[in-house]
């Protein structure tokens, strides 16, 4: 494990950032499109939910979302914002979830970059991304929706509460919470009740069509005054 990036810094020595000029940007002089892009680049780096959901007549559906975190660990909860289709409409994960209130997330390792940008893209609704894409289905313990067996972490939810932000319009979303009630997590990745980062491997969102993987890991001691 590496030292922090400035391990000799004390309570009050000064900070020399490397810019000189800020810009005001009004969210309400720009377009939807326009605080997307900014939203995405400034909020980085982004956890990746996979999310698997299953419609009311059994065929499932995979989709990757990153506005996504957790929420609360009593109950065990996480959170994902699920933005609207550019005519407004709603995504098919978020008509599964409404309909079924069940969902698994899926965490997004190294290994799931290509497939999991491959489910991105705007199949049909009906249509099973996990299988088309060629991911491994497996049974979920607690509810219907299917796990991806490729996943080294995989929560599987049910619809918590959920809170709709704007006014359904292309750029409008719907923040989800789910009660975690089972978590699987692969023996590799866990040791003395603590997941493993190094070989997890967590993939990262960043702006654009970029992504991140986790490299020089540092601790930092949580201070006590």
């Amino acid at each position: 494990m590496n030292s922090s990036p400035h391990p000799d810094w004390k309570i009050g020595d000064p900070i020399l950032a490397p810019f000189s000029e800020m810009l005001a940007i009004n969210p309400a002089q720009i377009s939807s499109t326009d605080i997307y892009k900014l939203l995405i680049g400034a909020v980085v780096p982004r956890p990746i939910a996979f999310v698997s959901t299953m419609n009311e007549s059994g065929v499932g559906n995979l989709a990757p979302f990153s506005f996504f975190n957790g929420v609360s660990s009593n109950p065990p909860a996480l959170m994902i914002s699920i933005a609207r289709q550019k005519n407004g409409s709603k995504k098919d994960t978020l008509l599964n979830i409404e309909s079924t209130r069940q969902f698994v997330v899926n965490t997004v390792s190294e290994w799931l970059a290509e497939p999991m940008n491959q489910c991105s893209a705007a199949y049909p609704y009906g249509v099973d991304e996990m299988t088309k894409v060629g991911l491994t289905p497996i049974p979920s313990v607690c509810i219907k929706p299917m796990r991806v067996k490729e996943a080294a972490i995989q929560m599987e939810c049910e619809l918590y509460g959920s809170l709709e932000v704007g006014d359904g319009s292309e750029g409008s979303s719907t923040i989800v919470v789910g009660k975690i009630l089972m978590i699987h997590v692969a023996k590799e990745i866990y040791r003395d009740g603590k997941i493993l980062i190094e070989p997890l491997k967590p993939l990262a969102r960043l702006a654009g069509a970029s992504y991140g993987i986790t490299g020089e890991i540092f601790d930092i001691p949580r201070p006590h005054i």
